[in-house]
């Protein structure tokens, strides 16, 4: 079944790319969407049916160098069966839904259309992030890894003809070279100090990586942080964390769908992936993962100071995906990996459908994007707004304070993260930027809502006169992703955020009972208890995690206490994400419903502010300033200096005199005479003898 799951996409991706004049544009497009669905539907059946035991599905010998040994293997556990269903989930919806989207787009090429290459790009994109997540070792990661990276290239720039499609394309593969350059280096590392890159061995190693020293760039440092924070440059990139995340706002250039499938649930997601999977040795590299809580808690914040003030619709909805992996990387670096999996499982329902939501308010308006030529369109496309209303409540996080789980699938995701970050940290920086993070997000969701749907039409006239729900092919995934925003929070709570036992049953970790009559507190690595009565006097039981590293799907360390405090974080705590929401919506609810001009009079005041954000804080022209004006400086200086003048102007001249007269000496002496060559064998002889005699080889 696994290994169904894993190559359905790929056979897709080859009928659609190779067999498609045989079978036709419309067979090719069905045969794909066909076999991701049948992917989707067994990656639910093994995830509802997996009991977290790890176990391995060998497909064939790999690689045998030297000491490195490794197979083709499928890691099957808890981490993996999550992102089966995610991936599989959103990437059928999403070609279900391009059936409606592509509809309209125009074959480029008399006898070519391009309808299957986008199927296939789509499926082999699929099956590169399966490759992934199923990896039971480094290389084979990395394989899917750099596959996720060229098809995201081909989906970006799909669009070929235009310029800035290209220019995003190239942007999206180069800065995720970078982030790649950190991963491979870390992957070197671990084969270096444990002589494998297989899961297995290099958890086992944890340990002793932790109290070992290596030399790197003239310092010395420790092992264990330093594989961890190579991993993470890898991870930044991928799942474009604050300096290497401006390739994300600039692939939005690609179809929406592509905007969904990408920026939802499967390639920025994979960073969060490989910190929760190595976690066997983040738990042994403290400064590493203080330094990803840091930086994922500004990534946080910045995204959504920068979603404040954009007016595309893709690029509000892209910056809230920057912010929202902010926060799956400041549960995972404090030691929450089932709380960054469970935001991370949340958010591709309600930002995928929010992507696709935006795809249909940009199909009724005929490729405008804009919003501010939006307003008033909840009465021409009600069911998109439905749509994009259910999964705005999913991301500001409403549901009932202090229940934990009922809500929307973000108020329990969401909450279980900022609680997490209190308890790890109390007062601490994480914990503030995420609530004033929740605060932004709240507000440019509705704003986004309000531009878009409420209000008088403004822009084209005729546009609006003509805007028209979407067919129900773009709205039965909607429908779908809409029931996943609203119970997925709900009946998977427990399994992630829930007791230690509970949570430990769901990734297969070994716990055991620690102790009874006794406070949770009095015991240095109890995780949480609970209590029962029996014959009438109240039970307290405490439980311990007791896997060893990679015993289970994650691993926390017997001082990782942080999902035990989070469930008794103050009550102010609990209720801080859910003031944040209440205070964003009415702010939104005052500058674009009761006082419209509000907007304007706030941007005249705070200009500098406001183009500071809206030039996404100048993130792009630094860049451009540090890197790529030295860069083509350089090339330009090698191109004219070093090509024009020294090569073409001197060795080429040179080269010009010299080679042409021997050239023509080496003609004349090809006379064809006989007399010539023997002349020549004469001298030649002469020569021979001369030299003989005088070196003394004669004697």
């Amino acid at each position: 079944m696994e290994t169904l799951i894993l190559f359905a996409p790929l056979v897709g991706a080859i009928i659609a790319g190779f067999g498609w004049r045989l079978i036709g544009e419309k067979g090719a497009m069905w045969v794909s969407t066909g076999l991701l669905f049948v992917a989707c539907f067994f990656s639910w059946v093994v995830f509802l049916t997996h009991d977290g035991v790890m176990e391995k599905i060998q497909l064939m010998r790999w690689i045998e160098s030297g000491s490195l040994s490794t197979d083709w293997a499928i890691r099957m556990d808890r981490l993996t069966a999550i992102m089966l269903i995610v991936i599989t989930t959103v990437s059928a919806l999403v070609h279900l839904y391009s059936f409606g989207y592509m509809a309209d787009d125009p074959q480029w090429k008399e006898g070519e259309s391009y309808k299957p290459r986008f199927f296939a790009y789509l499926s082999f994109f699929t099956f590169a992030m399966l490759m992934l997540v199923t990896a039971d070792n480094l290389v084979q990661m990395f394989f899917g890894w750099e596959g996720v990276g060229v098809a995201s290239y081909l989906l970006i720039g799909f669009y070929y003809r235009k310029p800035s499609a290209n220019a995003a394309a190239i942007k999206a593969f180069v800065v995720n070279r970078v982030g790649d350059f950190g991963f491979a280096l870390g992957i070197f590392a671990l084969f270096y100090l444990t002589d494998s890159i297989n899961f297995d061995d290099i958890f086992a190693a944890a340990p002793a990586l932790a109290e070992m020293q290596i030399t790197f760039l003239w310092t010395e440092w420790n092992a264990a942080n330093l594989i961890a924070f190579l991993l993470f440059i890898g991870a930044m990139g991928k799942s474009a964390q604050l300096f290497l995340h401006t390739w994300l706002p600039d692939a939005m250039e690609g179809p929406t769908p592509v905007s969904a499938l990408i920026h939802a649930a499967t390639m920025v997601t994979a960073g969060v992936f490989l910190v929760c999977r190595m976690s066997p040795l983040m738990e042994y590299a403290p400064e590493a993962m203080a330094f990803v809580t840091f930086l994922g808690a500004t990534t946080a914040f910045v995204a959504a100071t920068i979603g404040l003030v954009q007016n595309d619709i893709k690029r509000v909805i892209a910056y809230s995906t920057m912010s929202q992996l902010g926060y799956m990387f400041v549960a995972a670096g404090v030691g929450a990996y089932s709380v960054a999996m469970f935001h991370l499982f949340t958010h591709a329902f309600f930002k995928a459908m929010l992507f696709l939501g935006a795809g249909s308010v940009i199909h009724a308006m005929h490729h405008e994007q804009d919003m501010r030529n939006y307003g008033g369109l909840r009465k021409k496309i009600p069911y998109t707004f439905m749509a994009m209303l259910v999964g705005t409540l999913a991301i500001t996080g409403v549901g009932i304070p202090l229940t934990g789980w009922i809500g929307f699938a973000g108020f329990a995701s969401k909450d279980a993260v900022i609680e997490s970050a209190f308890a790890a940290g109390p007062m601490g920086y994480a914990f503030w930027m995420l609530v004033i993070a929740a605060l932004f997000t709240s507000f440019y969701s509705w704003r986004l809502m309000f531009l878009t749907f409420f209000g008088k039409a403004r822009g084209d006239k005729h546009t609006h006169e003509h805007a028209h729900e979407s067919p129900s092919v773009m709205l039965i995934p909607l429908g779908v992703l809409g029931i996943g925003s609203i119970f997925a929070g709900a009946i998977w709570y427990s399994s992630f955020f829930g007791k230690t036992n509970e949570i430990a049953s769901f990734f297969g970790v070994p716990y055991a009972e620690a102790s009874e009559h006794a406070d949770a507190g009095d015991h240095g690595d109890v995780k949480d208890d609970h209590s029962d009565v029996k014959d009438g006097k109240a039970k307290k039981t405490s439980y311990v995690f007791t896997g060893k590293p990679g015993e289970g799907a994650i691993y926390t360390g017997p001082d990782n206490h942080v999902i035990h405090d989070a469930h008794y974080v103050p009550t102010w705590v609990k209720l801080s994400p859910f003031i944040s929401m209440v205070i964003g919506l009415l702010l939104a609810l005052w500058f674009y419903i009761w006082d419209p001009k509000m907007p304007k009079r706030v941007m005249e005041t705070n200009r500098p502010l406001y183009n500071f954000l809206l030039n996404k804080w100048y993130f792009d022209e630094i860049y451009d300033v540090v890197f790529v004006k030295p860069a083509s400086m350089i090339g330009r200086f090698f191109w004219k200096r070093g090509d024009g003048d020294v090569i073409d102007g001197t060795l080429n001249g040179v080269a010009m005199g010299i080679v042409p007269f021997f050239t023509r000496l080496a003609g004349r002496a090809q006379s064809g005479y006989i007399f010539t060559y023997a002349f020549a064998m004469v001298i030649g002889i002469l020569v021979l003898v001369t030299w003989m005699t005088f070196s003394g080889g004669a004697q």
